[in-house]
């Protein structure tokens, strides 16, 4: 886990970096990154809340653990951080934004949890922060609202708002973007990184399709073969200006990215004919547009649970 940072920083630290210094370059890049795929991330699914069926409630917290990194203890003084436990990140408008919070606070409790005396497992040490995640989702799901005290600070209460039931992330895919049915992954390589926030946004609403749409479930029904696979590849390729567009997004955006990604990157998956053709997937992308732009022009949403037209039965 942030395998890149952590080589990076072992380097910078014995080249002699003190705790004074400025922050290491490689974890400057990865917490925009982190930063940027959440903000993307919560625009997307807080603008399609009203036409997902399955709903959570949304903060625009971002945390970070000091443990998944190579010497946290550094890394913590670096930051001013005197809790394992901080803010990676916050949404800008978000409820947390709105609370008051940001990056870098130290947390002393949050959801019901004593944060500052959690011990890590040093076997596994994404296990602290999956656990705080778990507690946070089971508060906001009863409550709606989310416990908060930053160390050295007032205890507060962050309501949350409706979002769509997937979260985003960067992790340790590569190149690779990947929806899994509860969560969007965005390599730490992936080319979008060094892409404009629209043709960014696009990548990630093809993956948050897949999700909303419930494909994993419907492949695990249906069996995975390379025709069932195109189709939930053409269903999300055809819902993501419609996702886009309720996140204040222009809908043609999921046209440029994919006249920008395919050329140089569908090649495989097109000999594999598990997705159409890159120039054949910007045709259907775009027949979308104009219904989506009649929607918002109408309604000023994009209704896309009652107006997008499905290709596959949805399963359950």
């Amino acid at each position: 886990m942030r395998a890149k940072w952590l080589g990076c920083a072992a380097l910078l630290w014995a080249a002699g970096a003190s705790a004074a210094a400025v922050l290491p370059e490689a974890f400057v890049e990865l917490r925009a990154k982190d930063a940027r795929v959440a903000r993307i991330g919560y625009e997307l699914v807080t603008g399609n809340a009203a036409f997902c069926d399955q709903q959570t409630p949304a903060t625009g917290l971002l945390l970070h653990d000091l443990a998944a990194y190579g010497d946290g203890e550094k890394l913590g003084r670096l930051l001013g951080m005197t809790s394992p436990v901080g803010i990676q990140a916050v949404v800008p408008g978000s409820p947390a934004d709105q609370s008051g919070l940001a990056a870098d606070q130290s947390i002393a409790s949050l959801a019901g949890l004593d944060v500052a005396g959690m011990p890590t497992d040093e076997k596994k040490r994404w296990k602290r922060l999956e656990t705080i995640r778990v507690a946070m989702v089971e508060q906001l799901q009863t409550e709606r609202k989310l416990a908060f005290q930053a160390v050295g600070g007032e205890s507060l209460v962050i309501e949350a708002i409706p979002a769509c039931a997937s979260r985003f992330e960067v992790g340790p895919l590569g190149k690779r973007a990947v929806a899994d049915g509860s969560r969007v992954v965005i390599g730490e390589d992936f080319p979008g990184h060094e892409w404009s926030d629209e043709l960014l946004a696009g990548v990630m609403a093809h993956e948050l399709a897949h999700n909303v749409l419930r494909h994993r479930a419907w492949l695990d029904a249906k069996g995975r073969k390379r025709k069932n696979v195109r189709l939930t590849e053409r269903e999300a390729d055809r819902l993501a200006p419609w996702l886009l567009a309720n996140a204040g997004y222009d809908p043609e955006a999921a046209v440029r990215f994919m006249a920008t990604w395919g050329p140089d990157h569908s090649g495989g998956i097109f000999r594999k004919r598990t997705h159409d053709g890159w120039d054949e997937r910007v045709e259907f992308i775009a027949a979308e547009v104009p219904l989506v732009r009649a929607q918002m022009a109408a309604t000023g949403t994009a209704d896309w649970r009652s107006n997008f037209r499905r290709e596959i039965k949805p399963q359950g």
